[in-house]
């Protein structure tokens, strides 16, 4: 393993705008490349998430943060400012703590989501229509002639819960977003990434005028102290990235205080690949699992592949993944690194003799864990074929490197299959027919498509899914908008 670069990290939490140890001690961040102690973080206890809600809630109730629209940009600005003044150690730190190969973090861990994830929501605070004109009209029920408004104010209180995979990138779309329209946040880092959250806390309180409160970051090992956000009538609405089995959990107790919930779940995204693609092109989209060793929710884990060219399409698969280890992630040329932790490991290498088990064929890969490393938490890329899609390897998520492939007769069965899943999140078409890609994609029920290679992921472009993949978007016009409420106003017409 290369050695990493040397990185500062904050072990402090930030609430009603301190930095603050945990009133539950600290808990060990570790890398997962090589388990190495990266250090020890703040612990907090559910009186210190009850405090951050305080905090949050005061902020939002008793200061003009919801209604200052040029402060509020100002804001997000300096913050981008401060953060870029500290990429290259963010960068460090993602290698470290994530997994994450050095080559994604120059992508969607980082470089992609810091350059618009708060300078768009910026921007849209001056053109977002606050107030719309809906005219003056006599309402029949009163005889009047009534002037009629339509507000957008902010949700209020927003508990954002991220994930640990892309753990800056989701951070900094939800904060963004949910600042940008006026509300405050308790961000709730996961217990394995912690170390970019409290950076960011560092941060906001260091270089930037966000009031205290606006921002409260709070890092805890136990995970129901982030349930405390769910639980808390203070907290308005619930900003969750992560497993669709935790997603139902906070739909089902959030339903006591009628939470506004954003769920961005799983998936198992299917990669339709029709008979008319150029295969050495189109194959290649079975890189995708294994970057970043397959830990993404929009992961194409399922390929699809025409029964007279499946031969054709699993040769170039097989020498795709006989072709990628698994590499210290330090290492610029590195797709896959390690999982984030044993748990994880154990979970994938359980799926892989599943496959195996119910008669799928383990192409490439390996049910153990690979040999060339003495420690950290690996998997090595595997390929399976001769797959029927009511497999629970071609059914469920596994979250690894890990690619099935499935064999179909004709367009209408591949659409049938690929909608054949629980999930929705996203899903691919390759064709040498842009018309022809167009229109199996709007059969498709995913909620983000791309066509013939490319992908549309942007701050400006809403991402989110259909069935067990969540509820709402995160991104673009329709994300901004979920993280406010709409206000009718009638008065009589002067």
């Amino acid at each position: 393993m290369a050695e990493r670069s040397k990185v500062t990290f904050e072990s402090r939490m930030l609430i009603d705008g301190k930095l603050v140890d945990g009133e539950a001690g600290t808990f060990t961040n570790v890398n997962p490349a090589n388990e190495e102690i990266l250090g020890e973080v703040s612990d907090a206890s559910k009186a210190d998430m009850n405090r951050a809600i305080d905090a949050a809630r005061r902020s939002f109730d008793e200061t003009d943060w919801s209604t200052n629209h040029q402060f509020r940009k100002r804001c997000l600005e300096q913050l981008h400012e401060a953060i870029e003044g500290e990429l290259e150690e963010l960068r460090e730190e993602l290698i470290s703590e994530v997994g994450a190969p050095r080559a994604v973090t120059h992508g969607p861990q980082l470089d992609a989501p810091l350059a618009d994830g708060l300078n768009y929501p910026a921007r849209l605070i001056e053109t977002f229509p606050w107030e719309t004109d809906l005219g003056d009209t006599v309402v029949s029920v009163t005889g009047v002639n009534t002037t009629r408004k339509v507000w957008r104010e902010p949700v209020g209180v927003v508990g954002a819960i991220v994930p640990w995979n892309f753990p800056f990138e989701v951070a900094i779309n939800k904060l963004g977003q949910a600042l940008a329209t006026g509300n405050t946040v308790v961000l709730k880092a996961a217990p394995d990434t912690p170390f970019n959250a409290t950076r960011l806390g560092r941060l906001i309180s260091e270089n930037t005028d966000i009031p205290a409160g606006v921002v409260n970051v709070v890092t805890a090992s136990d995970h129901l102290v982030g349930e405390e956000l769910t639980l808390s009538p203070k907290v308005d609405m619930i900003s969750f990235t992560g497993s669709t089995a935790v997603g139902r959990r906070i739909m089902e107790k959030g339903a006591a205080t009628m939470k506004r919930l954003f769920l961005e779940l799983g998936g198992k995204s299917a990669t339709i690949v029709l008979e008319d693609a150029d295969f050495n092109t189109a194959c290649l989209i079975g890189i995708g699992p294994l970057l970043h060793a397959g830990q993404g929710c929009a992961a194409p884990t399922r390929m699809l592949l025409p029964r007279s060219r499946y031969d054709e399409g699993v040769a170039i698969l097989k020498a795709i993944y006989e072709n990628i280890a698994p590499g210290d992630p330090q290492d610029p040329g590195t797709l896959c690194g390690p999982v984030i932790s044993a748990k994880q490991q154990s979970r994938i290498l359980g799926y892989i003799r599943k496959g195996v088990d119910e008669g799928a064929t383990m192409l490439v890969g390996s049910t153990e864990a690979p040999s060339q490393f003495d420690k950290g938490f690996w998997v090595n890329p595997t390929l399976f074929t001769d797959v029927d899609n009511s497999m629970t390897i071609a059914q469920e998520e596994i979250f690894g490197p890990v690619l099935v492939v499935i064999p179909y007769e004709d367009e209408d069965d591949a659409i049938r299959i690929a909608n054949d899943s629980p999930y929705g999140l996203a899903g691919n078409v390759m064709s040498s027919s842009l018309d022809r890609s167009l229109a199996v994609a709007r059969r498709l029920r995913a909620g983000f498509i791309g066509l013939n290679g490319t992908a549309g992921y942007g701050a400006d472009t809403p991402f989110g899914g259909y069935k067990n993949s969540g509820v709402g978007r995160q991104n673009g016009m329709a994300g901004f908008e979920q993280y406010t409420e709409i206000k009718s106003v009638a008065y009589p017409a002067i």
